[in-house]
């Protein structure tokens, strides 16, 4: 590997790691704000203990979250000072934004939150738990819009002087349609994740008989359901977007090499990689990609043998086809597990119309167990929207391999991703047994350790 694939490597496990935390951080965000706002009006005690229990474990995702977050804010001047240097009269206003707006006004609530139970009227106190939920969806808006800058650069103009960006367009930023969609395709991703978290530790907390969490089962139901839903017209609607103006990414999804009109979506195929150009596509479904790719029945796919020659054509010699194999496989993980957990939500939807929740064994049991589905389709999402704008690090204007520091050595890169790798495992293992001690923790046991702490009453020293 040369000094540009390990600087990738580098930054794509960080990457993937810490985006393991962002999405549950926000969706339990969310959820624990709607536990407390039905204690406000309900003044029913056990909705607050549910609220301090789930926002326990939000505080650990948080804690470690952000320190995983930190890395890669390094790495843009340690792997990429070319690439930083090129856009950060653009970059640098988002990354600006989420920092001195987003998460201060995240961290700033938080810690009114945690420390606040006792001291705050309860008004204020559950105004602080929905600054926390806006905050964390504000901080993701900022990174999306960079992001979604880098996919389908607007609202710049290049310096005469530099050659280089400059952003000249704050709107045209936040009303790039990639950025739009793609934003929205996060945070309902997020909101997912957080539900079937709370729906996981609610299943195996009823299965031992804590009627209790009947509560927060039937809450991450309620936004399970409608979402997921939601969430596949909103995720079909963004390849559409994407076809419009990275036709190479959405080529790659399918493998297909060649320009197709109607165009057939395969459920599988054998082959199809970036050395073998003719698939055996088994269970094509016909007009499928058509509808994904330009929603009508009808529509155009430009092959990926087309748009390699137009993109030599406007570019110059260069491979500009990304990794078919991952962009076709990441599209499936994601779409695949994404109807499963419709199947699975519309299943739990129907057993809590029939109240029969907490008795259903096996529902519950497969709660508990389909935890990790929403973080391995949100990682095969990030693959299939990063691995796919290659070999561009911004779309049409920088390729990845410019972009790269040339003064670091591949020695360094091997020691430092090994020293990530290392304490990213302790971390992890960490964060799940935090996870698996708290989740796992009775509420009548929590409340008797509570009344021996005579200091405060927030939830991370209660416990």
């Amino acid at each position: 590997m040369n000094l540009v694939d390990l600087a990738r490597l580098q930054f794509a496990s960080t990457s993937v790691y810490h985006f393991l935390f962002v999405p549950v951080t926000i969706g339990l965000a969310f959820l624990v704000a709607l536990l407390q706002t039905a204690w406000f009006r309900s003044h029913d005690p056990r909705h607050k203990r549910l609220t301090k229990f789930f926002g326990t474990l939000l505080l650990i995702n948080v804690a470690i979250g952000v320190v995983t977050g930190l890395v890669q804010e390094f790495q843009f001047g340690m792997n990429w000072s070319k690439y930083s240097v090129y856009v950060g009269d653009v970059f640098g206003a988002p990354l600006a934004m989420e920092g001195l707006a987003a998460f201060f006004l995240e961290s700033t609530f938080l810690g009114l939150w945690v420390f606040g139970w006792n001291a705050l009227p309860r008004g204020v106190h559950l105004l602080s738990v929905w600054l926390v939920a806006a905050g964390a969806m504000l901080s993701a808006a900022f990174i999306m819009a960079a992001n979604s800058w880098m996919q389908h650069p607007v609202g710049y103009a290049t310096s005469s002087s530099t050659g280089r960006p400059v952003l000249n367009s704050i709107g045209d930023l936040f009303t790039n349609p990639v950025f739009v969609w793609g934003y929205l395709h996060v945070v309902i991703a997020s909101l997912i994740t957080g539900a079937m978290v709370m729906l996981g530790i609610s299943a195996w907390q009823l299965r031992r008989g804590r009627m209790l969490f009947k509560t927060s089962a039937l809450l991450s139901l309620v936004v399970l359901v409608p979402l997921s839903a939601v969430q596949l017209g909103v995720g079909s609607y963004l390849g559409v977007i994407e076809t419009t103006y990275q036709p190479m990414k959405i080529a790659a999804a399918e493998a297909q090499w060649t320009t197709c009109q109607p165009c057939s979506f395969s459920l599988f195929q054998i082959g199809g990689g970036n050395n073998d150009e003719t698939p055996t596509k088994i269970i094509a479904v016909p007009h499928l990609l058509s509808i994904l790719a330009t929603g009508t029945w009808d529509g155009k796919v430009v092959g990926l043998n087309e748009l390699q020659q137009q993109s030599v054509e406007q570019y110059g010699p260069g491979n500009y086809v990304p990794n078919v194999f991952i962009q076709y496989w990441a599209m499936r993980v994601m779409a695949y597990l994404g109807s499963l957990v419709l199947l699975f939500a519309l299943w739990g939807g129907w057993i809590a119309l029939r109240r029969k929740l907490p008795t259903s064994r096996a529902f519950l049991f497969i709660a508990t167990w389909a935890v990790p589905i929403p973080f391995v389709m949100n990682t095969a999402g990030w693959f299939l929207t990063e691995n796919g704008r290659q070999p561009w690090i911004v779309q049409g204007l920088m390729t990845t391999a410019d972009g790269a520091t040339t003064s670091v050595s591949a020695a360094d890169l091997i020691i430092s991703l090994s020293a990530f790798f290392l304490v990213y495992i302790v971390l992890a293992v960490l964060d799940l047994v935090l996870m698996l001690r708290y989740g796992r923790r009775d509420l009548q046991e929590i409340d008797e350790d509570a009344e021996h702490d005579t200091r405060t009453d927030i939830p991370a020293l209660t416990y």
